[in-house]
């Protein structure tokens, strides 16, 4: 009988994914470009939400990252609003990595500085809360049409967030959310978010959104390297 064993060989995919991040981070940190990780789940309104937040700012210019597994649909809308937009497909990956980001933002001019990156995530509660790559902020979007549960069952999306969205609020009186159990859960991950409520349809709330984000651009230390993660 042949002594059959397993070696296991593990490579730390997350430590080379963050040294680039981390260089990604510098590298736009000292451009004067302020980068958002824009999270959630599939059809909780992440490009309306970015609509929604571009139209309203006034300090910072926008540039958008649109990462999907296939097509640029939301890539060809936001350039018909005359919004700087480029697209990332991962043919399959479930999420976007800073390899992926680094190549991207070579090919971006950012001008003088004072600019906001939005990079929005493949559609996923789960990987993309794994990965840094490159952000200052990570931007969680939410929708009542979800249900309240989502706290409780990705809570490290919920934990490393630096902004919850919840969106479609216009909805509540006709779906069965409890805004209490959602709110507690969130708070039990994370106590220092905020939690903003909007309507993508109506845009209500997106004042708020915007004028947040602009100050957390504003105050950022064009000096000083920021991953996200370092504000857990």
């Amino acid at each position: 009988m042949h002594d059959t064993r397993t070696i296991e060989i593990k490579e730390d995919i997350h430590g080379e994914n963050d040294r680039i991040a981390a260089a990604v981070n510098h590298e736009l940190t000292h451009k004067g470009v302020f980068v958002i990780n824009e999270m959630g789940a599939p059809g909780v309104g992440k490009t309306t939400v970015l609509i929604n937040i571009i139209d309203r700012l006034k300090e910072f210019r926008p540039y958008v990252i649109e990462g999907d597994i296939e097509s640029d649909l939301d890539t060809q809308t936001l350039r018909a609003r005359g919004v700087p937009a480029y697209q990332i497909n991962t043919f399959g990956a479930c999420h976007l990595d800073a390899p992926l980001v680094h190549n991207a933002v070579q090919n971006i001019d950012f001008g003088n500085g004072r600019a906001i990156l939005f990079i929005e995530n493949v559609g996923n509660l789960v990987c993309p809360a794994e990965f840094n790559i490159g952000e200052h902020i990570k931007l969680l979007i939410c929708s009542v049409t979800e249900g309240s549960d989502k706290p409780y069952k990705y809570p490290l999306a919920f934990s490393r967030a630096d902004i919850v969205i919840l969106n479609k609020i216009d909805l509540i009186p006709h779906l069965d959310f409890d805004e209490g159990f959602f709110t507690r859960g969130f708070r039990a991950l994370n106590k220092k978010a905020p939690l903003l409520k909007v309507s993508g349809k109506t845009g209500e709330g997106f004042d708020e959104v915007a004028d947040v984000i602009e100050s957390m651009a504003a105050a950022k230390d064009t000096g000083t390297v920021l991953l996200s993660s370092e504000h857990e």
